[in-house]
């Protein structure tokens, strides 16, 4: 038998996320529309992907274990210095590399019910003890996190602005006045996953050397570079020269720095990227309104739907969908889960949201509150 270390033994055998591609090998088929992992289907800029595509013949090479030269774009861009800057691969792999950093076994850490999960995942794969609140009309709830990291004493709390599943934010203002509010001692992890499709109150103003946050930023979204596995944090240079201390050194891909980097140059592009995800929004939402479904406001690549029913009905509703074809995902905890999730694309797919979801609604009559 295979000797698990205790920790991991003690957990169960899951993963945050089930892939799409692992719900097409069941189904036997493909998805004709990809609407659930929050992917940008308008893709990357065409000068990351010439950039790319001119590297692959050095993939024998390792990437620069310091990435160097995406790190000083990056300090460049965000006008911070090169030491507030940590590369790493997505933000999963940081937020992993954080709680091995800060968390040890039994230390507590605030969480919202029904955040992303895969920041949990890595707080109990490392023996954390998650404490969590519930959201507050669809938000997260600054307040009652920082409330519950002065009860428990909490090393980290972790907040996404934008949010997922939601698509809800905060004006910047509000993260900055929680800052002041935050017990000695603890950690606020934002994650800005979504911020480039934010307005510019949403983004608050923190000087990169403020010890009492770390910010994390991505490649996957806006960018359109989800495959690559590119993201990155600004923090106080002394927590991100901690991460060389248990980082995997070689574990970027030279391919996505170079690409990364090429992105990074191409703001036109990003800012075509924001304005077509905008109108995919609003194009999900008269689908919605449709089908007397309720788009909730968002400040991300992703619209959430109010069903007015509960999480069952909600389940059903993306089972329906899958079986026509259609790949959406929906929140985890109530009362979020009354909502489904679709993500932005360009329209040949969400024709085809368009055309299924009147079908999917109808095989669900007579299915009501249980």
């Amino acid at each position: 038998m295979v000797r698990l270390a205790p920790i991991a033994a003690g957990l169960p055998a899951t993963v945050p996320f089930v892939g799409p591609e692992t719900l097409e090998r069941q189904a036997g088929r493909p998805f004709a529309a990809r609407l659930g992992a929050n992917e940008n289907g308008f893709g990357p800029s065409p000068r990351a992907v010439a950039a790319m595509q001119a590297a692959a013949g050095e993939v024998w090479k390792y990437g620069d274990p310091a990435s160097h030269d995406l790190t000083q774009a990056l300090a460049a861009h965000h006008g911070v210095r090169a030491d507030n800057i940590i590369v790493g691969e997505g933000i999963d792999g940081l937020l992993g590399l954080l709680v091995r950093l800060t968390v040890a076994p039994g230390d507590v850490v605030v969480t919202s019910d029904g955040a992303y999960p895969t920041f949990n995942f890595h707080v109990t794969g490392f023996g954390g003890s998650l404490d969590k609140v519930p959201y507050r009309h669809d938000a997260e709830d600054p307040q009652a996190l920082l409330d519950r990291a002065r009860q428990t004493g909490a090393g980290l709390v972790y907040l996404a602005n934008p949010d997922n599943p939601m698509g809800s934010w905060h004006d910047g203002a509000v993260i900055e006045a929680m800052l002041d509010q935050l017990p000695e001692g603890t950690l606020l992890v934002l994650d800005e996953a979504y911020a480039e499709f934010a307005s510019a109150s949403a983004i608050p103003a923190i000087a990169a050397d403020d010890p009492r946050v770390i910010r994390m930023r991505t490649f996957s979204k806006a960018y359109g570079m989800a495959g690559a596995r590119v993201g990155y944090a600004i923090g106080h240079p002394d927590l991100i020269a901690a991460f060389d201390r248990v980082r995997n050194h070689f574990g970027m891909n030279r391919i996505s720095q170079i690409g990364a980097l090429a992105a990074l140059q191409d703001q036109d592009w990003l800012a075509q990227v924001v304005a077509r995800v905008d109108g995919a929004r609003q194009r999900i939402a008269a689908i919605g309104a449709e089908n007397q479904l309720t788009a909730l406001p968002s400040a991300t690549n992703f619209v959430a739907l109010d069903t007015h029913r509960d999480g069952a009905f909600a389940r059903r509703l993306v089972d329906a969908l899958a079986s026509e074809g259609v790949f959406i995902r929906m929140p985890g905890a109530a009362p979020l889960n009354r909502c489904i999730r679709i993500s932005c694309a360009p329209d040949p797919e969400l024709d085809i949201l368009a055309e299924a979801l009147p079908r999917a609604l109808s095989t669900l009559q007579g299915f009501f509150f249980t």
